[in-house]
């Protein structure tokens, strides 16, 4: 497939120019102090019916990349991302955003006392009913303005990213564990806790060299304000040396809220 391809000179504001590309464009905007940190973003607006991907695309789909390289006196620079959507369509289940997406940045100076100018190449998926590759060269020079106008859009993209919460968090959003079901081959089963009413949406993301199917919810118990889950998650594929144990960064989505949470599975339960 051919790459489409946009570009942008570096600028002295709080945000690029949009650059157009196949259904989609894509621009940076800075967001003003954060702590220690500033922040600023990514923003891609796809036209109505596209999609493109989150970092665990599922089945199908083409994560996107950002390549921070090129850019001047940054020391360190953190996209965060927003919890996905799930999606099942003639290529399978895969998981992202429809219509576009902001990512929030993080990121610090390598010396204070001198000016910042981000230089990003990011690339990324544009899909309907075929994938097409989309690449853009983005540049701004962001000001010391403690304020900046895109901030309530940042701000916004960052309350979907989900928050850290280690296993079983004493509070009724939280997952409760994880382990081999027991007698049954390559699968595992999961349970949370999800505020009740909510439609919850597991994701499940595995070190390289396994592959995980689709977290399926199984049984969804109702108590006083809050639901208890279980979820049954296929491992399709995985090495054949086992590690003693592997980590596993599970995302759980609750209508607007979002959690992450890491567990160790030990797979000297997983049935040989």
């Amino acid at each position: 497939m051919v790459g489409l391809v946009l570009a942008a000179a570096a600028l002295a504001g709080e945000a690029s120019p949009w650059f157009q590309g196949h259904h989609s464009r894509a621009r940076l905007v800075a967001g003003g102090a954060d702590g220690a940190a500033r922040l600023a973003a990514i923003e891609i607006a796809l036209d109505r019916g596209f999609k493109t991907y989150w970092r665990h695309p599922g089945e199908s789909g083409l994560p996107p990349a950002f390549d921070w390289s090129a850019s001047e006196n940054v020391a360190m620079a953190e996209v965060l991302w927003p919890a996905p959507t799930r999606f099942e369509d003639a290529g399978g289940v895969s998981y992202g955003y429809a219509n576009g997406v902001v990512f929030p940045v993080r990121f610090t100076r390598g010396d204070p006392g001198k000016p910042v100018r981000l230089v990003l190449k990011l690339d990324y998926g544009v899909c309907k009913d075929i994938c097409i590759p989309a690449h853009a060269e983005l540049a701004l020079a962001p000001s010391d303005r403690d304020a900046a106008p895109e901030r309530a859009l940042i701000e916004e993209a960052m309350a979907r990213v989900p928050k850290p919460t280690p296993l079983r968090a004493n509070q009724v959003f939280a997952i409760n564990n994880v382990e081999p079901n027991q007698g049954i081959r390559d699968q595992l089963v999961l349970t949370a806790y999800t505020p009740k009413g909510a439609a919850p949406r597991l994701f499940v993301e595995a070190p390289e060299g396994w592959y995980f199917g689709d977290a399926e919810p199984m049984k969804l118990i109702n108590g006083a304000d809050y639901a208890f889950g279980t979820y049954i998650v296929r491992i399709l594929e995985r090495p054949r040396e086992l590690p003693a144990k592997i980590e596993l960064r599970l995302t759980l989505v609750a209508d607007h809220a979002a959690i992450e949470t890491t567990a160790l599975l030990d797979t000297a339960a997983l049935a040989r």
